[in-house]
């Protein structure tokens, strides 16, 4: 028997049909059929060819505690974990690939006529940040979206934002109106008394220029709180 044959005549790894039968699920039964580490074994097929990638999924679950903040996750973290380059550029790029589609299909439109869309999306970008960001959402006069963007990034409890800095870049954009969002690495969106009174600077330095704060959004890791709701935009 050749070198060739002897090879061929080898079984496959167990795993092998692993996979295989992983697939025909999903394609028979669609994603809702399968669970978390099951979703995330078929990312990691490809990145990782020859090991059996069911442990692993596993261990990265209980590590990042969810698949979001597994796909949000640093690169150094996820190296650090023991990945290869390869299979933490496919979660990286998976993560990124989700979050923006999720952003286009939640920002069109007039954003007002369906609030809990923005909220939505705020959520699924900042709450498994680790240190504080500050985000702008620039609106026309009819409450489309022009541009959106990190304004400043801080530290694990403050972010230095400067009213003049805010309308500045309004002016840039051409926005007649802004969402102010930021996130609570704490978990806790309560706003603080800082939180307050950088919202009401805001919209002083924009009222002259008739540009509106629609709303200051803060994101906790499970719950989101808007000043409007609370009252505190007057």
């Amino acid at each position: 028997m050749t070198a060739l044959s002897k090879k061929s005549a080898e079984p496959k790894p167990h795993y092998f049909g692993h996979r295989e039968r992983l697939r025909e699920r999903l394609f028979a039964s669609g994603a809702e059929a399968l669970q978390d580490y099951e979703l995330l074994e078929l990312l990691l097929f490809t990145a990782i060819p020859r090991r059996d990638v069911k442990p692993i999924a596993k261990e990265l679950l209980a590590e990042f505690k969810d698949l979001w903040s597994l796909l949000n996750a640093k690169p150094e973290r996820l190296l650090a974990f023991g990945l290869s380059e390869t299979a933490a550029a496919s979660l990286i790029a998976t993560g990124a690939v989700a979050l923006r589609a999720h952003k286009n299909a939640a920002l069109k439109g007039p954003l007002l006529n369906n609030w809990q869309r923005i909220v939505d999306y705020c959520r699924a970008a900042m709450a498994h940040e680790t240190k504080e960001q500050f985000r702008l959402l620039f609106l026309d006069r009819k409450n489309h979206l022009l541009a959106e963007e990190v304004h400043q990034r801080g530290t694990i409890d403050h972010t230095p934002v400067y009213p003049r800095e805010v309308v500045q870049r309004a002016l840039e954009v051409g926005a007649g109106a802004l969402v102010l969002v930021h996130n609570h690495p704490s978990g806790d969106p309560k706003p603080s008394k800082d939180d307050i009174a950088m919202t009401r600077a805001i919209i002083a330095a924009c009222k002259p220029l008739d540009i509106t704060i629609h709303d200051h959004i803060i994101v906790g890791r499970d719950e989101v709180v808007s000043f409007k709701a609370l009252g505190l935009l007057n």
